[in-house]
């Protein structure tokens, strides 16, 4: 048993630590697409996704606040 536990905490460490990867990486795509616009589309495809949030009501918002909860974790 504790074996699986490690090996769960091992994993999760890991999906944490590319979590934190793929956030950095947003937020230099973001800065550099606002410096010079138009070499990355992020900003436009986060417009997107935002829109698509607001389209589609209260599963929309739903969603969202699903994704904020799990965020937080």
């Amino acid at each position: 048993m504790a074996n699986i536990k490690g090996a769960i905490a091992t994993i999760g460490g890991y999906a944490s630590s590319l979590t934190d990867i793929g956030i950095k990486i947003i937020v230099t795509l973001v800065v550099v697409d606002i410096l010079f616009p138009g070499v990355t589309s992020i900003t436009s495809n986060i417009g997107e996704m935002v829109g698509q949030f607001g389209d589609n009501g209260l599963a929309g918002l739903i969603a969202l606040l699903l994704f904020l909860m799990l965020y937080r974790k």
